[in-house]
């Protein structure tokens, strides 16, 4: 993006009119419009406790299709949602999903996330909304701030977003099988996969978290045929080597997560690096 295309972004996405001002330009009253903001997220996605909500040009766009697809017959809830897709959203606007998590506001969160994945896809949004969040929240906990509880309900509302994504039919080629080690809980970032290699159109069994060794061997077995496998883990103590050397003896195994820098030299498995990487090993141009 050039400074000059940067720029014009800001300026159509900067929150200047109330919504009184809002409901003059569209002729709508401003009841209608707290309602719409309030039922279908059409409107500023930001608001602070004593501040009024302040529309920019995107905001004031969707609302002014919204108000034309309900005079040409649509619902209110259709209509919202087609003004929503129509109009392009911030690109990895990080600082308004962080401002709704610290607020606990999980609807406008939500709100954020669904529009960024509709308009930019999973990788796009994982690479410069998703990460930059959780990376802002890591570094506010190592200078002392409290925000696991941000985190977890930051975490909760991704998972959300990323498990709308549709389950495909069964493809010709391999099986791809996603699954968290034993005792290892996080989920995210194969929910993230997962929804990725489905804009490819392949479909993945996930498993979920803390999958016992015994659970993921039956699995393959179960599949009768070629099966990709991936195992995730965020710490070392998760990082079983026994689990990847005794899958790779049955399946395409490959590994993701932090957990495993330590013991690379002891598997049998190609590391993974990002989400971009997983994708293109699943699903190779």
């Amino acid at each position: 993006m050039t400074p000059s295309e940067k720029s014009a972004n800001s300026d159509v996405d900067e929150p200047l009119y109330t919504v009184r001002v809002v409901a003059e330009r569209v002729g709508v009253p401003t009841a209608t419009l707290r309602s719409w903001n309030q039922r279908y997220g059409v409107g500023p996605p930001e608001h602070s406790r004593g501040q009024h909500r302040l529309y920019s040009e995107t905001d004031i766009a969707v609302v002014r299709r919204m108000y034309e697809l309900i005079l040409e017959g649509a619902s209110p809830r259709s209509a919202a949602r087609t003004a929503v897709d129509s109009v392009r959203p911030a690109r990895g606007d990080a600082a308004a999903l962080l401002v709704a998590a610290f607020d606990f506001d999980v609807f406008t969160a939500g709100h954020l996330l669904d529009r960024h994945l509709r308009h930019f896809g999973v990788l796009d949004t994982w690479d410069l909304l998703i990460r930059p969040a959780f990376d802002a929240i890591a570094e506010r906990q190592a200078q002392g701030e409290s925000c696991i509880d941000v985190e977890h309900a930051l975490s909760w509302t991704v998972t959300r977003s990323l498990q709308r994504y549709p389950i495909p039919a069964p493809a010709e080629s391999a099986p791809i099988i996603l699954a968290c080690t034993p005792h290892e809980t996080h989920t995210l970032a194969l929910d993230a996969l997962r929804a990725a290699l489905v804009e490819r159109g392949r479909g993945a069994l996930m498993l979920g978290a803390d999958v016992p060794r015994s659970a993921l061997i039956e699995a393959v077995e179960r599949k009768g045929r070629p099966v990709a496998t991936m195992l995730w883990s965020q710490t070392q103590d998760t990082a079983d080597v026994d689990t990847v050397n005794d899958l790779a003896a049955r399946a395409s195994v490959s590994v993701g997560g932090p957990g495993w820098d330590a013991v690379m030299d002891q598997i049998q498995a190609p590391r993974l690096k990002n989400l971009r990487a997983a994708v293109d090993y699943f699903v190779p141009d």
